[in-house]
């Protein structure tokens, strides 16, 4: 097993964020190798040697399905990073562990939702609801810290 310093063990809400933080970041993962995957089904290489490597320079282009693949990418590091440091310091704040786990969980359903709208092009307004709703907890935390920080600054 991992060596565990016992404060992290006790902070039950940095372990819950630890935990959803992860599964987004391997949601993160999946998305890219669809990407990679996308790309080579398609033929639709970014790179010249890359495109060479698979079939000649005229398979050095866009497409618009490794596009919208690549639009989820860019999409969840515009929403994921900030809830990474969001959550982060959200959890040194001692919040309830009830109330942090529900922010975290929203969070994290609300962009596997947004993916899987994105890249199934389900209809509208799937997406944008998905993207809203997991919106809420991070202006919640940031709030939160915000209030938590204001008599330090």
């Amino acid at each position: 097993r991992a060596a565990r310093s016992p404060e992290m063990m006790e902070n039950k809400v940095f372990l819950s964020f630890t935990f959803y933080s992860t599964i987004l970041i391997l949601k993160m993962y999946v998305v890219a190798i669809i990407t990679g995957q996308v790309r080579l089904r398609k033929k639709a290489f970014a790179n010249p040697e890359d495109a060479l490597r698979n079939g000649g320079l005229q398979f050095c282009r866009e497409d618009p399905d490794v596009e919208r693949c690549r639009r989820a990418h860019c999409n969840d590091m515009e929403n994921i990073f900030p809830f990474l440091f969001l959550g982060a310091i959200y959890s040194l704040l001692d919040p309830s562990p009830t109330v942090a786990r529900i922010h975290f969980l929203i969070f994290c359903v609300g962009r596997i939702i947004h993916t899987i709208a994105y890249l199934l092009r389900l209809r509208a307004p799937t997406r944008s609801v998905a993207y809203g709703v997991a919106q809420l907890p991070c202006f919640s935390m940031a709030l939160q810290i915000l209030l938590a920080t204001t008599p330090y600054w």
